[in-house]
């Protein structure tokens, strides 16, 4: 029978490529759990037709790792065993709308549902970019070298969901138990990328790197990385990690900060122990990133923009920070973060607005805090509002700021429940004010369009961020006294 979502998998011990290959954990349960109906039927009709055609159809790569690790499977890829390619296209297009990715190593996507099926490929290094790889199928690869050519033993765990077999040559399963990454070939050199893949799969799942994948790491490098790869296994790192800092860790002990000169100045600057007892600047930032992690909202861009912030919220202490009257102080290190945090975030991304958006959670990240203990006024903290657009995502980085201080557990934080309950009362939590008189009452009051227009429009603005009117009348008003004055 196929493997249900709730049907269990006997390990058992197989032959592969006329080698015994143990399997490990026998007696050990692993489910499948795969909530979307339409990808589970589709996977398992798949793997019959694969069957019935002479192949052999396996789970492969995450969809595994994730059900050993008791995670919902989303996406699910297959590789299939015993299949010419023309064959394989053939039989996938007899039941499914398909697109084929690459003609020379034959990945095929299923529209029906989130389902990549390929064939074993072979991979050799061409040249020192990314891309450069000489690429074929090879549908008769023996199991082992098929999993070889993965970047992780976590993720070279094959599992035959028809004959309830999994097939684990290099003992994945034992890695994931004893929260280990570890590369599984000396090919794992011949793309640099996956050193990022290591950084975030460290933060996703709590691993330690194998002390032989941290010095095979470290003779590689990313210089020849396009960024918008770059930026994906950040971007995996940052919204996905329950302890980014282990990513960060790991980076740090492969020697490639080298790559990140804004996270390299960080360690080593001393802070000042009375207020942060915790470290240097370096291992601040990894405890606010994990405070960060623990209250991630699960909203894609609003994670991703405090993520960065909190990552690069510091980058400015390494050029302000000095003695002063017997103090390490770091005065105007949110604005000096300015510059590093803009250099950081453009390697990697061209989002302007993205990048717009971090900087001035950066330039801010001590506001709140200041307003609390100042107990400002309404006027402060509109004009808050409008500089940063949303004064949740500030109080969410300047928390997780807070959280890098010990004692770590403690997660409450007076001065952002305060500022969300001032800024909630003025209807500014997730906007900035919005200007109550605009260019078409303006116009009624016999203002022609032009920067005479412009200049009061802004003008009102201001006034009414300072409390000196709420309602269109008042707004109305107040634009007769600007026009009948002599500056308009």
């Amino acid at each position: 029978m196929p493997l249900t979502p709730t049907a269990r998998i006997t390990v058992k011990y197989i032959f592969a490529d006329n080698s015994l290959v143990k399997l490990l954990y026998p007696s050990i349960n692993m489910r499948i759990d795969i909530t979307d109906k339409k990808l589970q039927e589709s996977a398992f009709t798949l793997c019959h037709m694969i069957k019935e055609a002479g192949g052999r159809a396996f789970f492969v790569g995450g969809c595994v790792r994730d059900s050993i690790l008791g995670i919902s499977v989303k996406d699910i890829d297959i590789e299939v065993f015993g299949l010419q390619p023309y064959l394989l296209k053939k039989l996938l297009e007899s039941k499914f709308r398909v697109d084929l990715v690459g003609e020379a190593f034959s990945v095929f996507k299923i529209h029906e549902a989130p389902i990549d099926v390929s064939l074993p490929r072979k991979e050799t290094k061409t040249g020192e970019r990314h891309q450069d790889f000489d690429v074929y199928s090879d549908p008769f690869l023996p199991f082992e070298k098929a999993a070889a050519r993965r970047d992780f033993t976590i993720n070279a765990i094959m599992y035959d969901p028809l004959k309830d077999e999994i097939l684990d040559p290099f003992n994945g399963r034992s890695d994931l138990k004893n929260k280990i990454l570890r590369h599984t070939s000396g090919k794992f050199v011949e793309d640099p990328l996956r050193v990022l893949r290591g950084m975030q799969f460290a933060g996703r799942f709590e691993l330690k790197a194998a002390a032989e994948t941290v010095k095979i790491c470290s003779e590689m490098t990313q210089e020849a990385l396009p960024p918008e790869r770059i930026f994906g296994e950040w971007k995996k790192l940052i919204l996905e990690s329950k302890k980014p800092s282990m990513g960060l860790v790991f980076l740090k002990n492969a020697g490639w900060l080298k790559f990140y000169p804004e996270l390299e100045a960080l360690c080593g600057c001393e802070q000042e122990q009375e207020w942060h007892p915790e470290g240097d600047v370096w291992i601040h930032t990894l405890y606010s990133m994990d405070g960060f992690a623990k209250e991630r909202t699960g909203i894609e861009l609003e994670d991703l923009i405090v993520g960065f912030a909190v990552l690069c919220h510091d980058f400015g202490k390494p050029i302000t920070t000095c003695f002063e009257d017997g103090r390490l102080r770091s005065r105007g290190h949110e604005t000096a973060g300015e510059e590093p945090t803009r250099k950081f975030m453009m390697r990697m991304t061209n989002q302007e607005d993205l990048i717009e958006d971090v900087i001035v959670l950066v330039r801010t990240h001590l506001r709140p805090r200041d307003l609390y203990d100042n107990n400002a006024g309404d006027s402060a903290i509109r004009r808050l509002a409008r500089q940063v657009k949303r004064i949740d995502r500030l109080v969410r980085v300047a928390k997780a700021d807070r959280m890098g201080i010990p004692p770590f557990e403690k997660s409450d934080f007076p001065a952002g429940e305060w500022l969300l309950k001032r800024a909630a009362e003025l209807e500014v939590v997730d906007s900035k004010p919005k200007p109550i008189i605009m260019g078409r009452h303006l116009l009624e009051l016999g203002v022609k369009p032009g920067p005479e227009m412009g200049q009061i429009i802004d003008e009102l603005y201001e006034q009414q961020l300072d409390g000196k009117f709420f309602t269109v009348e008042e707004g109305l008003n107040a634009a007769k006294k600007l026009i009948n004055n002599k500056n308009f």
